[in-house]
C-alpha cells in the first residue's frame, strides 16, 4: 500500500457537549486521548461526525487546541475546514494552522452546487491559505455534488493535496483514481473499509472506530500481511457494528454507543436529535451481535 500521509486508522471524532449544550473542551481532550491510546494514529476534528455545521468558529478553535494539546505529539490531528463559503473556509484553515493542526479536511462545497471549476477554485483557495497538507472529502450523498475524476486529478497535482476521504461509494471510480493519481485514498464509508483496502486504499477515516479501533487495526494489519482470510473474517464480524451505528445519523448513535460503554459525551445539537429509547435498544442488540457489548 502507498505510504499513508496521515496514518492508517483515523477517527472522525464526535464533539462532546456539556449538559447545557456547550462544547465540552475537557471531555474532548479525554476522548482524544482515549482514542489514541486505543490505537488511532490520527483524529479528524470538526467533521460531519463532530457536528461542524452547528459549532462556531471560536468553538472549533478551542476544541482543536484542546485536542492538539492532548495528543498532538502522538497522532495526526486534522481539522475539518470545509463549508459552502470559501472565505469562511479560508478563515477556518488559518485558525487550524494556528491551533497546531497537522492537516486539513476539505469537503466539497455543499448546497450551492458549484460547477467543477468553482470546486477547484474553492479548494485551491483553502489549500493555499496555509502550509498544511490537505485531505479532500468526496461525499456526494451529503454535498449533492461529486468530485469528478478530472477534478480529482487536477487537485491532486497540487503538492499540498495528498489524500482523499472517499465516501463516494463508487468502487469503479476509486479504482480509476488509484490507477491514474498519486492521491492516497482513505475509506470514508465504514462498510467499504475492506473493499477499499483491496483496491489500494491506505486506511480509514472511521466513525465506528470510536468503539472498535483495535479490530480495525487488526483488519488493516491482517490485510497488509497478506492474510486476506483473516481480514475478511474480521470484516464480517464488524457488520452488525457498521449497521448499528448508521441506522440513523452516525453521530447520534455514536454518542449513544459511547454512553453504553460508560464514556458519556453528552447530547447532540439541533437539528440533530438524541437517540430514542427504542433506538438505543436496537443499538444495544447490534453492538452485542458485533461483540462490542456482552
Amino acid at each position: 500500500m502507498t505510504t499513508p500521509p496521515f496514518g492508517r486508522v483515523l477517527t472522525a471524532m464526535v464533539t462532546p457537549m456539556t449538559v447545557d449544550g456547550a462544547v465540552d473542551v475537557a471531555r474532548s481532550a479525554e476522548l482524544a486521548d482515549r482514542l489514541v491510546r486505543e490505537g488511532n494514529d490520527g483524529l479528524v476534528i470538526s467533521g460531519t461526525t463532530g457536528e461542524a455545521p452547528t459549532t462556531t468558529r471560536e468553538e472549533k478553535a478551542d476544541l482543536l487546541r484542546a485536542v492538539v494539546d492532548a495528543v498532538g505529539g502522538r497522532a495526526h490531528v486534522l481539522a475539518g475546514v470545509g463549508s459552502y463559503d470559501t472565505a469562511h473556509s479560508v478563515e477556518l484553515a488559518r485558525d487550524a494552522e494556528k491551533a497546531g493542526a497537522t492537516g486539513l479536511l476539505s469537503v466539497t462545497p455543499y448546497y450551492s452546487k458549484p460547477p467543477q471549476a468553482g470546486v477547484i477554485a474553492h479548494t485551491l483557495a483553502v489549500t493555499e491559505s496555509t502550509a498544511l497538507p490537505v485531505m479532500l472529502y468526496d461525499i456526494p450523498g451529503r454535498t449533492g455534488l461529486a468530485l469528478e475524476h478530472s477534478t480529482l486529478l487536477e487537485l491532486g497535482r497540487n503538492p499540498q493535496i495528498v489524500a482523499v476521504k472517499d465516501a463516494k461509494d463508487d468502487l469503479m471510480a476509486t479504482s480509476r483514481l488509484l490507477a491514474e493519481s498519486d492521491l492516497a485514498v482513505y475509506s470514508g464509508t465504514d462498510g467499504l473499509n475492506l473493499p477499499l483496502l483491496s483496491l489500494g486504499a491506505v486506511g480509514f477515516v472511521s466513525v465506528v472506530s470510536h468503539i472498535v479501533t483495535p479490530r480495525l487495526l487488526e483488519l488493516v494489519k491482517a490485510y497488509s500481511a497478506g492474510d486476506v482470510a483473516r481480514a475478511a473474517s474480521i470484516n464480517r464480524s464488524l457488520q452488525p457494528v457498521y449497521t448499528g451505528i448508521f441506522r440513523t445519523q452516525g453521530v447520534i448513535l455514536t454518542k449513544a454507543a459511547l454512553a453504553l460503554l460508560g464514556f458519556r459525551v453528552g447530547l447532540v445539537r439541533l437539528p440533530l436529535v438524541d437517540a430514542t429509547l427504542e433506538e438505543i435498544g436496537v443499538l444495544t442488540s447490534d453492538l452485542t451481535a458485533g461483540g462490542v457489548l456482552t
